[in-house]
This record gives structure tokens, sequence and C-alpha cells, in this order.
């Protein structure tokens, strides 16, 4: 098996020229200057028992190998490993673990995430403890001998709570520290530089951009660490397909221009939805109110597109402002160029239990926006119409103010059933 992955960490070149070409070295075969997408499940050998580095494409695969490669770089690390999903991606870390270690996780997690380590290796003999990771005091108390990973996710999601990697790092002892950065991509924060072992991203997300592939990854500098991922990778089978890490290797040649253009609306609508008196509550590290404005700005290079606010009016107005966007689109997931809202209790979180989300702070009010890169006027426009249009006390909004100025009725296609409370089959995507 060919070196898969090895990055350039060691390379002067800015984040935007190495995003460009980390991994995407003309094809040696043609010159073509963008490689083909090997579509082949199975390489055709020249001799028995002799390959040309690929045999099998769960195995290895050369699109995925440059993808791996060009994640790899953009980290600072030398190796990556590209799943099929963000959450395949979390089960290679915890392939990690065995029967007897123990977890210290931040409270602040996604709600698959959770799903993965509450349901899925508490049956494998694997102890969690969820913590306030805010509080590097919190985690370090929460360390025992059998401690093997400490897992952050930072910013949270969705309430943007940060995490001090370096602190943590400092007294994580022998546990390995695995850190999700998916809310603020490689452009946005470096947490190997910080001190953490393991990096995860949903690729699905910023890094892939559009909203049009599933994956994710895990980026190691550790060769052994390395190894055990990738053994998992193959022997479980959830590798990212060929068209998949093309798909991803594309949008991350933009990455970062469009985590700038994310971040720039993301405060703009953050500091619009700050001023509102009908709003109760912004989330968003870019103000200078957040609680960890100050690491925010020492940790991270931007603030990333991710605003989450609660409306006064409690849950009722929180439903109907999210049916009543034009421009935020009302789905989950997050990351790409266009700009989406959700309920998180309702949907991104609703496997958790209505205690579990209250400790959180994840009201059913709460609002998640995922702030594209469409003009910051238009987004702040559309924001303003629903807001206005969902008066306080409204249970379901009866009309809208349109692009062009226009009172308008909504239908009960554009209303569409109402957002159910409980999901007997919660899946939760991000």
């Amino acid at each position: 098996m060919p070196n898969r992955s090895s990055g350039h960490p060691t390379s002067a070149l800015g984040f935007a020229t190495r995003a460009v070409w980390a991994g995407g070295e003309p094809c040696p075969h043609t010159g073509a200057t963008v490689a083909p997408v090997y579509l082949s499940s199975t390489f055709t050998l020249p001799d028995v028992g002799v390959t040309k580095g690929y045999d099998y494409s769960r195995t290895a695969n050369p699109t995925r190998a440059r993808l791996e490669a060009q994640l790899a770089d953009l980290e600072g690390a030398r190796f990556a490993v590209a799943f099929a999903s963000g959450m395949a991606a979390i089960a290679g870390v915890t392939a990690l673990l065995a029967p007897g270690d123990h977890v210290v996780a931040t409270r602040d997690l996604y709600g698959g995430t959770h799903r993965l380590f509450t349901t899925v290796l508490a049956r494998y003999g694997i102890a969690i403890s969820f913590v306030d990771a805010t509080d590097p005091a919190c985690v370090a108390a929460a360390l025992r001998p059998q401690t093997r990973l400490i897992w952050l996710e930072t910013p949270s999601n969705p309430t943007l709570r940060l995490a001090d990697v370096a602190a943590i790092a400092a007294g994580k002892g022998g546990a390995l520290l695995a850190v999700d950065s998916t809310f603020a991509s490689p452009a946005v924060q470096q947490p190997l530089a910080q001190g953490a072992d393991l990096v995860v991203h949903s690729t699905t997300k910023y890094l892939s951009g559009h909203s049009d592939v599933l994956g994710g990854v895990v980026v190691v500098d550790d060769p052994e660490l390395h190894a055990r991922i990738a053994y998992h990778q193959n022997a479980a089978g959830a590798t990212a397909g060929p068209w998949d890490a093309y798909l991803v290797q594309r949008g991350v040649k933009t990455l970062g221009l469009r985590m700038k253009a994310h971040a720039e609306n993301a405060q703009a609508v953050a500091e619009f939805l700050a001023a509102r008196a009908d709003v109760a509550e912004v989330h968003y590290p870019g103000l200078a109110g957040h609680p960890q404005h100050a690491l925010a700005r020492r940790q991270m290079r931007g603030f990333g597109g991710i605003v989450a606010f609660r409306p006064a009016g409690g849950p009722a107005r929180a439903r109907a402002l999210a049916r009543a966007t034009r421009l935020f689109a009302l789905a989950v997931s997050l990351g790409g160029v266009e700009s989406l809202i959700c309920i998180p209790a309702a949907m991104t979180h609703a496997s958790l239990t209505a205690d579990q989300r209250a400790a959180l702070g994840i009201g059913d009010d709460l609002i998640r926006l995922s702030v594209g890169i469409e003009d910051a006027p238009d987004l702040i426009a559309d924001l303003s119409r629903a807001l206005d249009g969902c008066p306080l006390g409204i249970s379901s909004p009866s009309w809208y103010i349109d692009a062009l100025g226009n009172r308008s009725r909504l239908s009960s296609q554009v209303l569409g059933e109402s957002i159910p409370k409980h999901n007997p089959n919660p899946r939760s995507p991000r």
C-alpha cells in the first residue's frame, strides 16, 4: 500500500495556495491539470501478488489518496484518513478504544456523537464522562487512570461554546486528545498545532461547501495512530468513494475564500440580531459580548459561519420564524454556500432527551443559522422580514413580506407540517 496521505506541513506557502495545490499535482500519465476521478473498484496487477500501489478501492484509491494528502497538508499534518461520513470518521477514532477504557467528552456535543458514545460505545464496556469543557479544570478533574480519549467539539454544535485546546492538551496526561473542528474548518482553526492528537471533520460541511456530498476525515501527524485508523477504515469499509472524494477535494480549493465570506456574513447577521429588542439571546464568538470572545481571538482565525439565537416569544415564535424565512432554507446540515435555518431541539439534536437538551441550553426556542455566502444585506433583510412578520405571541405566521417588499400569504405548502416534538427514531443529522 502506498503512503496514501503524506502532506507537506513544513511548506511556507499560504493557506489558500496550499488548498489549491496540495494533493493536486498534475496527472503523471497525461499531464491533466485536474487529475481524473478513479472510479475503478479493482486494479489490474502486473503479476501475482504485485501491485502498482493499488489493488482494490476499499483499501486504497488514487482519488481518495489525493484528498487525504490535501487535507493533511491543510491541518499541518502528515496523514489523513477519509471516511464515507463524519460519523464514520468519529467511529474511526473510537476504534482506538477497548473495553474498560474511559472517555472524557465535552457535554456540548452534536446529537449524533452523543448517541454513538452513549448507546454504542457503552455496549462495549467503554465509560463516558461528559464535562463542561469550557473550563480546562473540569476536564482535568474528570481524568482517570483508564482515560484513553478526551473528545472536544469546538466551537460546539449548536451553542458555539469553545474549549481551550492548548490548555486542555497541557493537562491531558496519557490520554489522546481529539477535536471535532467541523464548525471551524482548517481555514479557521488548527487544533494539532495547539496540542491535539487527532482532528475530525465532517467533510460534508465547510470542506465540501456545496451540500452535495457526504464524507468525513481524521487527520493525524503520528504514524502509529495513522496506521491504526487506516486499518479500521479498511477493515470496516466505511471509506470515502472516489466521486465523493473528488467533490470534497474540488470544494476545498475555495475553502479560504468561502470561509472569509461565511465569517463576514455571520458577523453582520449576529450584530443585526443582537441589536433587535425582540431577540433574547445571540450566540456567536465574534461578538464582543460572547463570554469566550478573547479565547476565540486567540485560538481561531476568524469566527466561522454559524450563528445561534433565541427570539423573544418562545418556541412557537421560533418555529414560526423557521418557516417564514425565504433565503434561509429550513434544513439540517451546515457549511454550504447557501444559508440554512433549523431548530436543533427538533432536528439536529432530537436524539437527546428534553432534560439533556435543557442542561445544554438547547431549548425548543433555539434557532441555528448556517450563514451562507449570499450578499449580507439580502440575508439581513430576509431575517428582518421574518422577525417583523412573526410578532410576539404568534403561533404560526399567515403572511410574509417577499424579497420585493410585497405582503404575501403563506400557503399550506410553504408552511408544511409542523416540526414534530418527538421523533421515535431520531436520526439527528448535523
